[in-house]
């Protein structure tokens, strides 16, 4: 079975998995995040986090619980090709992205800009690999470096964690994960 062959049947298991898991108590991990984030938010620096799709946990309630002078939030958009992310507040229109994701309209942010970027994941090994839908889309984003600098966490309940995971020589490990218990840190940031 070939790393493509066996993300696909790993997807397939783990959206059901991950879907289960978020059942009970959809909220877990957006109530683990307002607890921990804000003291990783620099003044002045964006939390990229998602717009949910399917059974992703729902982070953008952290906009009420964030203080504005703490962290700013950012939302990604595919454009040309390219993720990048861009200023977001709640109320702010979106548009469809290239993906026809909902996103902002505004300028792209530089890495530098960023704090901390949150994707939703599927499963996360103890490695650093995230296994998401497929697109590519986060792994190209970080395989620039100014953007790997960039601290990223996936984002996704305990259950799907993995012992290990298969790879491509482009997968681009995160620096840790957010789950219903909280922030767990690979390496230091």
């Amino acid at each position: 079975m070939t790393a493509a062959d066996a993300k696909r049947e790993l997807r397939r298991q783990l959206r059901a998995v991950r879907q289960r898991a978020l059942g009970a108590d959809p909220q877990a991990i957006t109530r683990a995040a307002a607890a921990a984030l804000p003291p990783l938010l620099p003044p002045g620096g964006h939390l990229g986090l998602y717009w949910p799709m399917g059974s992703e946990p729902d982070l953008r309630p952290l906009a009420d619980s964030l203080d504005p002078s703490a962290g700013r939030l950012a939302l990604p958009a595919v454009s040309d090709g390219h993720l990048l992310y861009r200023p977001w507040h709640p109320g702010d229109p979106l548009t469809p992205d290239a993906c026809g994701i909902p996103a902002p309209t505004g300028p792209a942010l530089e890495p530098s800009r960023m704090a901390l970027l949150l994707a939703p994941a599927l499963a996360f090994d103890r490695r650093g690999i995230r296994l998401g839908y497929g697109g590519g889309w986060f792994d190209r984003l970080r395989s620039d470096p100014a953007w790997r600098q960039v601290p990223a966490l996936a984002v996704l309940p305990v259950a799907c964690l993995q012992e290990a995971l298969p790879t491509d020589p482009w997968d681009v490990p995160f620096h840790g994960w957010l789950d219903e218990q909280g922030v767990h840190w690979l390496q230091p940031v």
